[in-house]
């Protein structure tokens, strides 16, 4: 019995270690994801700086099509088309951010894209290693998070379209803020517990989360600059 035992504790321990090394590996693929998506985002601002807004509707339509495109080839096991949206939605958000970004340093407030983007870079970092060295759990922070979105996204419209109210953007923006935090923290420890199915799900939903924190922090500083 006792080298039954033995045995037993031996093939589990082979198992975990053979579980443990596939998480790794998951984790790092999805973090280079994340670095190139970042890099793609950085390149579209550049090019889109030089491009007049769109409006919202046309952000809208293109970054879902791609969204929904990029989940349906990661579903259907087609990885080098799910890669290739990623870097594709990647780029076109970075596209699209491009003349908000050169609006503001046409107005003289390039230090407050600088000082945004060092914030966020912060913030991420920060919370990155806090999740994957914490004991405390995120998991049930899904649900709550989800509807808080749902609540941003409508107060947002309705203050862009009905109310144009600055202190209700300053508002809700500091709201975007500490949410896309939290999503971070959330997020870090799905994919650190191998939650996602692909590193390009995983990697795509923590840039958003990134995309979401900085666009948060441009706001909040623009207002207090120009305040």
């Amino acid at each position: 019995m006792s080298l039954y035992n033995r045995d037993y504790a031996r093939e589990s321990y082979e198992v975990e270690e053979v579980y443990q090394g596939q998480i790794s590996t998951f984790v790092k693929s999805t973090y280079k994801l994340i670095a190139a998506s970042l890099i793609a985002a950085i390149a579209g601002a550049y090019i889109g700086m030089g491009l007049k807004p769109m409006g919202f509707l046309i952000p809208l339509i293109v970054e879902l099509g791609l969204l929904f495109g990029m989940s349906w080839a990661d579903k259907n096991g087609k990885a080098n088309l799910a890669l290739t949206l990623l870097f594709a939605f990647t780029f076109a958000t970075g596209i699209f951010l491009g003349p908000v970004i050169s609006m503001f340093i046409g107005a003289g407030m390039g230090h407050v894209v600088t000082q945004a983007f060092v914030a966020t870079a912060v913030t991420f970092g920060g919370l990155t290693l806090y999740a994957m060295n914490t004991k405390n759990d995120f998991s049930s922070w899904g649900k709550p998070m989800f509807f808080i979105l749902i609540g941003v996204i409508i107060a947002g419209l309705l203050n862009a379209f009905v109310f144009r109210s600055t202190m209700g953007s300053l508002v809700i923006s500091s709201i975007s803020a500490i949410l896309f935090s939290a999503y971070i923290l959330y997020d870090t420890q799905n994919i650190i517990r191998g939650a996602y199915e692909s590193p390009v799900m995983a990697a795509v939903g923590m840039y958003l989360n990134i995309l979401n924190l900085f666009v948060s922090l441009l706001n909040i500083l623009g207002i207090a600059n120009r305040e």
